[in-house]
């Protein structure tokens, strides 16, 4: 494997709001081909069952912005006004820009598990998630392998049933995520400034580096 080129996929893959190119059409093999490799990450007890929901349809799409606006848009733009660190607030701030052109990205996917777990004790909901995130975070890296961005939100599921019914999704499913995704505006993107690993790393006992 060649490992600078995998330190830099890691590492580079941001979360991408404002440089999404909401013109460019994306292809459905393209979204395919980034589910299939997902579709290679671990499930617990190798249930699979994954299932994922790709929204192309424009009215559909502005339906979901809907929802996520009604949701998001006021308690965005509170943080990113009250927030102190600099990086913290441009964050806040894209996400506050996203609430305003998501319905115009060309192609949103929500991951989902093909079941429900609501109320259940901490072993069986870690299990369920750990079922979804990791092909979650593989279609997000294989989406940037081609060139096209996206970011990890969840903000749509505080209304999850009105974002079901607008796609038909049962109500024996769980919706993880909402990835809008688009080919990005140029795909120089950087580390982010994080602290040193030794200062959040414990060894052997918490508190202990």
């Amino acid at each position: 494997m060649d490992v600078s080129s995998i330190d830099e996929l890691l590492t580079t893959t941001r979360a991408v709001r404002r440089r999404l190119d909401l013109s460019r059409p994306v292809p459905r093999e393209v979204i395919l081909e980034c589910i299939r490799l997902a579709m290679q990450a671990p499930t617990a007890s190798n249930a699979q069952d994954w299932r994922w929901v790709v929204v192309t349809d424009a009215d559909k799409r502005a339906a979901i912005a809907d929802i996520y606006r009604s949701v998001g848009a006021e308690y965005l733009a509170l943080a990113a006004a009250n927030a102190t660190d600099p990086q913290t607030r441009r964050v806040y701030e894209s996400a506050v820009g996203l609430t305003e052109t998501l319905a115009k990205v060309p192609v949103h996917v929500i991951p989902c598990l093909n079941r429900r777990f609501d109320g259940s004790n901490l072993l069986i909901a870690a299990s369920a998630w750990a079922s979804i995130i990791p092909a979650g975070w593989s279609f997000l890296l294989a989406l940037r392998s081609r060139g096209l961005g996206s970011v990890w939100t969840t903000m749509h599921l505080a209304k999850e049933r009105e974002v079901a019914e607008v796609l038909g999704i049962p109500d024996t499913v769980t919706q993880a995520a909402l990835f809008p995704v688009a080919y990005t505006i140029g795909t120089d993107f950087r580390p982010a400034a994080r602290p040193p690993a030794e200062s959040i790393t414990f060894h052997n006992t918490w508190g202990e580096h």
